[in-house]
């Protein structure tokens, strides 16, 4: 346990377990809203860790392969209780949705129908409510001074002309770099938040060479056994996509589609349904897991497809803390994460539009509501679960409306 002395967690696994169930039951909308789940709870409500250690750390998770909100999740446990509280942050937040999604894959269709419709839309608006409010919060703080606008404005400029998790990545280096360039003269003690990690190199080197080794030789044991099979192909998408939430879709697609182990209605069935469920996105792997032809199948299928995917973007994050942290504690570190935390920003403002906004707002309608979440959540400090009921009961209202 020395190799994760953390000086500063002063909670406990239960503690962690029950903050991030509250956030496993009501963080809808993808990742990006997750993030400003996070923030809300977390660093606004709870202090476990303060506004620029929140955002370095979201940065330092979307460089990373696998779901940036899980691993932000996972961090934030183990920085408040151990590696137990790590561990207990990743099945409250995820083990919610994915119970939901297995339930789904056993026959239950509840989001047929203009109901379902509506509520799947409702949903989605009280991202863009969640969304807006991070965006705001975090410019504030992060995008204070034309300098680090500037970088921001720029990082949304790259992540439009860029798709993908490329451009994402691409928008925090040059972030990175220019705040070498225009953040070094700000002053010293306006630095980076205090993360107080203790995972040892030697672990940190462990992680990171268990995860080379398994994406390495599982392909080669995948033969032996369906379980194998089935595991190598879900840590082989969770190994190459930055990112994580939709950007992991082809990929699933390309390894359980193509080779006929699911259908593709059912597929894009349990795509649908996991758009109306709270929690990371990567628990659509439980459902392919349920569902796949070939044992192993139900239960056991849907945990070995969740471990899997989620095993190799925790690898990376516990290899990459130890020298994470010693980077970002230097002054030219220092003014290049401020860089950099400008840039994400611009990526989390660019989300915002698309998909978050695109996806949700297509009517006046859509607007009033997501405008009167968001007045909601800055204005009068409204929970976001009352959010989430009146923004998908207003939506299932409207649409049996005009159907």
């Amino acid at each position: 346990m020395r190799d994760f002395e953390n000086t500063r967690h002063q909670g406990t696994a239960c503690e962690v377990f029950r903050a991030f169930l509250k956030l496993g039951l009501t963080s809808f909308g993808g990742p990006v809203a997750h993030l400003g789940y996070f923030r809300d709870e977390l660093v606004i409500r709870r202090k476990w860790i303060d506004e620029a250690g929140y955002v370095d750390l979201v940065a330092l998770c979307q460089f990373l392969p696998g779901p940036a909100s899980s691993q932000v999740g996972f961090a934030l446990g183990l920085l408040r209780g151990g590696p137990f509280g790590a561990l207990a942050a990743w099945a409250a937040f995820t083990l919610p949705s994915a119970l939901l999604l297995v339930l789904l894959a056993f026959g239950a269709s509840a989001f047929e129908g203009p109901v379902g419709a509506g509520l799947i839309h409702g949903l989605k608006v009280v991202a863009v409510a969640v969304v807006a409010q991070a965006v705001w919060g975090m410019a504030r703080n992060l995008a204070p001074d034309r300098e680090r606008a500037s970088i921001a404005l720029a990082a949304v400029l790259v992540v439009i002309f860029v798709a993908g998790s490329i451009g994402q990545v691409a928008a925090i280096f040059t972030g990175g770099i220019a705040g070498l360039w225009l953040c070094r003269a700000d002053a010293p003690g306006a630095a980076v938040g205090h993360l107080t990690f203790r995972v040892s190199k030697r672990v940190g080197a462990m992680s990171l060479v268990l995860f080379g080794l398994l994406l390495l030789l599982l392909p080669f044991a995948a033969g032996m056994t369906q379980g194998l099979t089935l595991f190598d192909s879900f840590y082989r998408a969770g190994s190459l996509v930055f990112g994580g939430g939709h950007v992991v879709l082809p990929l699933l697609q390309a390894e359980v589609v193509a080779s006929g182990a699911v259908s593709n209605d059912a597929f894009l069935s349990g795509y649908g349904a996991a758009q109306a469920v709270p929690g990371p996105l990567f628990t659509f792997a439980a459902y392919l897991g349920a569902v796949v032809g070939q044992g192993p199948n139900g239960v056991f299928g849907a945990t070995i497809a969740l471990i899997a995917i989620f095993l190799p973007g925790f690898l990376l994050l516990v290899g990459a803390l130890p020298f994470w942290d010693a980077f970002r504690s230097r002054p030219v570190a220092q003014a290049a994460m401020r860089g950099a935390n400008a840039a994400v920003v611009g990526i989390l403002g660019a989300a915002l539009y698309d998909p978050v906004w695109t996806s949700a707002i297509l009517t006046p309608y859509d607007f009033a509501l997501g405008l009167t979440g968001f007045i909601l959540l800055t204005v009068w400090k409204a929970p976001p679960w009352i959010i989430v009921v009146l923004m998908a009961t207003s939506s299932v209202v409207l649409t049996l409306h005009w159907v």
